[in-house]
């Protein structure tokens, strides 16, 4: 079988395209990047065959920008492609860096197709999903169907997979106590199947089948945190931190055979533990690349989780989460349509922003720089330029401020003219000769321009 991944390459020490634009994108040496993708701490998702379509390649990991995940996806209720495609489109547009295609109803191939021939980015699946559409019930899945869907997935360009590998037939108990059980819905189905058959997890006693896939088409293992909290009262308990340990063992067996592997993590974390589980997270999986879900830092506002994870997210990106999984306003209610894709989008490329700053990422504060610079300066265009949401920024400006003459001018509505801080100092600096003064045209030579 023919390996092709980024990490033989990089292990062999060949500077592959997909390096070198990476290198490119972090503003990084491409040794730098060859020599992380090497050692498993970076990893680049790039199937080979959507390598072949219009892939950007990016890449995940502790030398690389804090990164975003948007999920998408139909259910068994709603089921639509063009919607589908939309979401995509708003994830893009507003900078998710990967998106994973959670689709559970309808014609999951056709869905899949769709998204990956349009996506500039990597696409994520959790194959089970598909495998259990086929059987028709987690009761009839087989090992053989498990393994063909993920193979089915990977030839037609998946760029990672998220398999719960690490959750033993031995764990199942650990979180049958819990406030909230088994979340993950992919944990879930797998404790059920290994509950009714009465043998242990497929993925796990087949791990080399599925390496062997893997390696294949340079697809990236996401191992799934199957027992993850769902609650703040199951933060870091006995179940989490014993799938936890698994993940570490599949992890250094991946990367014996070449392949690249990412950790999911929690969830809900209250944030007085959010450090303490990067720690273990890096030291348990040797370094791997730590991708999370939030973590929501409180259960009590449904509704709102786009902002309750969004605090975790910032926080755990600080403390060394490397890609944060986006959460909607519809968390815990609902499928979340294209605007709701929007809204955590932004969310979250606020949260990885502010993660960056606070590990002190070269680079990270020039665009905060210029846009306070812009800020200072009533420079109203270049405040909108450099928004991460542009359109919604001069949106909400406008309301109040519609007509150009106010635009140009020293105040927004928060204030007026009177009590505009920032206005009242430039006066300052105008009347100590620091600020030559401003001539100002009249709403009348506006209007009639």
């Amino acid at each position: 079988m023919t390996c092709r991944t980024q990490m033989y390459h990089a292990r062999q020490g060949t500077i592959t395209p997909e390096i070198r634009r990476v290198a490119e994108r972090e503003g990084l040496a491409p040794e730098l990047i060859r020599d992380e993708v090497a050692s498993g701490r970076l990893i680049i998702p790039a199937n080979v065959n959507h390598l072949k379509q219009r892939l950007d390649p990016m890449a995940v990991g502790s030398v690389a920008a804090v990164k975003i995940n948007a999920n998408i996806g139909n259910s068994a209720v709603e089921s639509n492609i063009d919607g589908e495609l939309e979401k995509l489109h708003h994830a893009v547009h507003y900078g998710a860096d990967t998106v994973m295609d959670l689709s559970t109803g309808g014609d999951i191939d056709a869905i899949r197709e769709a998204i990956i021939a349009a996506a500039p980015v990597p696409i994520g699946t959790v194959p089970i999903y598909q495998a259990i559409q086929i059987a028709g019930d987690i009761e009839q899945v087989d090992v053989d169907l498990i393994f063909d869907n993920i193979e089915h997935q990977a030839q037609q360009g998946v760029d990672y997979i998220t398999v719960h590998a690490g959750i033993l037939r031995e764990h199942v108990g650990l979180a049958l106590g819990r406030v909230t059980g088994i979340v993950s819905r992919g944990g879930s189905l797998m404790a059920y199947w290994m509950t009714k058959h009465g043998k242990q997890n497929p993925l796990y006693e087949h791990y080399d089948r599925l390496l062997d896939i893997a390696r294949e088409y340079d697809v990236t293992l996401s191992l799934g945190d199957g027992l993850r909290p769902g609650s703040i009262a199951d933060a870091t308990d006995k179940a989490q931190l014993a799938e936890l340990t698994v993940l570490g063992e599949l992890t250094e067996r991946a990367w014996d055979r070449d392949v690249q592997v990412m950790i999911e993590g929690p969830g809900h974390i209250p944030m007085h533990q959010i450090e303490v589980n990067v720690r273990l997270e890096k030291e348990l999986c040797h370094g791997a690349p730590f991708y999370t879900l939030g973590p929501l830092v409180t259960d009590v506002a449904p509704g709102y989780d786009h902002i309750t994870s969004a605090i975790g997210a910032a926080m755990i990106g600080w403390f060394g989460a490397d890609m944060l999984c986006y959460v909607t306003r519809k968390e815990h209610l609902g499928l979340p349509n294209a605007e709701e894709v929007r809204e955590g989008v932004i969310a979250y490329k606020i949260a990885a922003h502010a993660a960056d700053i606070a590990r002190r990422r070269p680079g990270a504060t020039e665009r905060d720089d210029a846009l306070s610079r812009a800020r200072y300066a009533f420079d109203w265009n270049e405040q909108f330029r450099l928004a991460l949401d542009p359109a919604r920024a001069r949106e909400l400006h406008d309301e109040a401020l519609p007509a150009e003459y106010f635009k140009s001018a020293e105040f927004c509505a928060m204030c007026g003219p009177k009590f505009c801080s920032m206005h009242i100092t430039r006066e300052i600096e105008r009347s100590l000769g620091l600020r030559e003064p401003e001539k100002k045209p009249t709403r009348e030579a506006v209007e009639a321009d």
